[in-house]
């Protein structure tokens, strides 16, 4: 039960991370000049904006962009944390 509790909240600590992490990404592409539906946000930045931002920041430095590998990171640990949170209870 308390594994399954710890898991549940390390699920909701790499969401919000992941939430916070798409909206910082979304504000760079802002700075670029990418003009940014703020509503859409949730549906657009696995289909949009995540790409968006690889490209440019692997155009401008060569390599991709460290928002890009928190936002998937946090939001893959999310998934697989809630999962496993939900079958240990």
């Amino acid at each position: 039960m308390v594994a399954s509790n710890i898991l549940l909240l390390v699920a909701i600590v790499s969401a919000l991370c992941g939430v916070t992490s798409a909206m910082m990404i979304a504000a760079a592409l802002e700075r670029r000049g990418i003009a940014v539906n703020w509503i859409w946000l949730r549906m657009l930045i696995l289909s949009k904006y995540l790409g968006q931002y690889r490209d440019i920041t692997s155009k401008e430095t060569g390599r991709t962009g460290a928002l890009f590998y928190i936002y998937v990171g946090a939001m893959n640990l999310a998934l697989a944390s809630a999962i496993l949170g939900l079958l240990l209870r």
